[in-house]
């Protein structure tokens, strides 16, 4: 899977952090000191049930972003056909955090490539975002704090690459406060399948439910791109 990159606004910049494998789920003695809310959302994202199509796995979280952090790392596949790919970080203040309205949040940046005309649509943006927060509505999750950005790039190749065919990606990159419930800790779970849908949407699959009208499928889709 192609890692995910790249900075976040409103705080949450540093989804580029550099990876230290002695840090994270593997320092056994740290997890052990983290606070029961924080341990119970972390088991829910472990435990939770996700589309067959996307392939997850934990990933060592930045370290600056909070006193405690987990972070997932997601690709949508088919076949040996990646079709986008996606990091999400849950972040822990115990202490809360202003910007916040919370002690947790959530931090995301999804991924996945178009074709030139779908990426000039001028509306694309707009509609990039209302996947996002159409995905958590549609789970019934209550949030706060949204924010973050649609980004969309193109390239165009000359001179010793002038044979490749223009390419353009699409990138949103947001960030919420998951609402907390019984013992402090908010449903991480429903959260984590909301994102899974919002790749799903991103990569251009059909609804898990038949007939979910909160579900708008991407047409023009580049094609998959090679593992």
């Amino acid at each position: 899977m192609a890692a995910a990159q790249g900075r976040l606004s409103d705080g949450t910049g540093g989804m580029d952090d550099p990876k230290d494998p002695g840090k994270g789920d593997g320092d056994a003695s740290r997890a052990a000191q983290a606070p029961l809310p924080f341990r119970a959302a972390v088991e829910a994202l472990r435990s939770a049930r996700l589309r067959p199509q996307l392939e997850i796995e934990q990933v060592p979280p930045p370290q600056r972003l909070a006193p405690f952090t987990y972070a997932l790392e997601a690709t949508v596949v088919d076949g040996e056909q990646d079709l986008a790919d996606g990091r999400l970080v849950l972040l822990h203040d115990p202490a809360g955090h202003d910007a916040w309205q919370g002690t947790f949040r959530l931090v995301t940046l999804v991924r996945a490539e178009l074709e030139p005309e779908m990426a000039a649509d001028p509306l694309l943006p707009d509609v990039c975002w209302s996947w996002l927060t159409g995905a958590l509505q549609a789970r019934g999750l209550m949030y706060g704090e949204p924010s973050g950005t649609v980004t969309r790039a193109s390239s165009h190749y000359f001179g010793g690459l002038s044979s490749r065919p223009a390419a353009s990606q699409i990138e949103i990159r947001a960030s919420w406060t998951p609402r907390e419930g019984l013992g402090g800790a908010p449903d991480t779970a429903a959260h984590l399948a909301s994102w899974c849908d919002l790749l799903a949407q991103v990569a251009g699959l059909p609804p898990a439910s038949p007939g979910d009208a909160s579900v708008v499928t991407l047409p023009q889709r580049r094609g998959p791109q090679p593992r």
